[in-house]
């Protein structure tokens, strides 16, 4: 009796955590990021690793009408950091900041959030052109007064690692392309003290990904919609680390 109660009890748990699994795949608010060995970067996606994860599409929040280009994202996480990966359809490179820590996001960019304890209005910004330039803050959100502060000793294993590509065209301001993309790895020691190491398996961070692009018109795309801020936090998805 006491055998079939025990396997009866492994079995609801068991069954319990495929449910949570499957919730978390079938939910459009949930992103359940795969782990994986420490891998270089080449700006365009071509590293083995990236295979282990599928695309996530980012669906257009604001745009003027017409077509409107494909955006899709992949994430992936290590013992060291976090790898992202965005390809961007795109006719044109509106961008001609060519400096890092730039107002980026007045030309075209992708942007990652990432919110790992919610006990604090505090989160992490991070973009980057077409041109491979970056933009890293970490962003105080008190009842919505937003203000971003650069990082210190930004260097060594604490830096980011990025790269992008362009695919029909040349990276140059102003060209003619067919897509973008960028790829980059965020360490885990750049996020301290708002993480105290490597997030371990079933631990969720907050998080959100954009996209602009101003090559006809003002242009946005985003994983989790918002009322038009990316700043609004409280409506940031959920990422799973599996």
């Amino acid at each position: 009796m006491m055998n079939r109660i025990i396997l009866t009890a492994v079995l609801m748990l068991v069954g319990g955590s495929q449910i949570n699994d499957a919730t978390a795949q079938r939910d459009p608010g949930i992103l359940t990021v795969k782990r994986t060995e420490d891998f270089t970067i080449t700006g365009d996606g071509r590293s083995p690793q990236w295979n282990k994860t599928e695309w996530l599409p980012i669906t257009v929040q604001e745009s003027a009408g017409g077509t409107v280009p494909a955006t899709r994202t992949k994430v992936l996480y290590s013992e060291r950091g976090m790898y992202f990966l965005f390809f961007c359809e795109d006719q044109k490179i509106t961008a001609t900041i060519e400096k890092d820590n730039g107002a980026l996001y007045k030309e075209d960019v992708v942007e990652v959030f990432l919110w790992p304890d919610e006990s604090f209005p505090i989160y992490f910004e991070y973009e980057v052109s077409p041109l491979n330039y970056e933009l890293t803050i970490l962003v105080p959100n008190l009842n919505g007064r937003a203000g971003g502060w650069l990082p210190w000793n930004y260097d060594g294993d604490r830096k980011i690692q990025h790269l992008t590509s362009v695919q029909g065209g040349e990276k140059k301001s102003n060209a003619s392309i067919k897509s973008w993309m960028a790829e980059f790895f965020i360490p885990y020691k750049l996020l301290n003290p708002l993480i105290a190491g490597a997030p371990k398996p079933t631990d969720r961070w907050r998080a959100n990904f954009y996209r602009i692009d101003y090559d006809k018109d003002y242009t946005t795309w985003t994983w989790q919609k918002n009322s038009g801020s990316f700043h609004e936090y409280k409506k940031f998805g959920t990422i799973v680390f599996e």
